[in-house]
């Protein structure tokens, strides 16, 4: 199961925020359970240890939520992590 706490969809911004930064772990594993082909109901009971027969609407919305945010990590989030930071 996860040990850091999750919201049901992650935070939709145009910029890195604190919860991508949190979670970048289980971005990581989404993406290399997608690219392994990994059926998403077993995905999303490992990774955020969801049921998804007892809540499956909610699951599933956990798992593609974060699977998308996972992808825009990947496309145009991780260039804000290289860039310096403002202290």
């Amino acid at each position: 199961m996860n040990e850091m706490p999750f919201q049901d969809r992650p935070p939709k911004t145009d910029r890195v925020n604190a919860y991508d930064e949190k979670h970048l772990a289980i971005y990581v594993r989404l993406l290399m359970a997608d690219e392994e082909g990994a059926d998403w109901r077993e995905v999303v009971q490992v990774i955020f240890g969801l049921d998804p027969v007892l809540e499956p609407d909610r699951a599933k919305t956990v798992h593609d939520s974060h699977l998308a945010r996972a992808r825009w990590m990947v496309q145009s989030g991780y260039q804000q992590l290289l860039q310096p930071r403002m202290q």
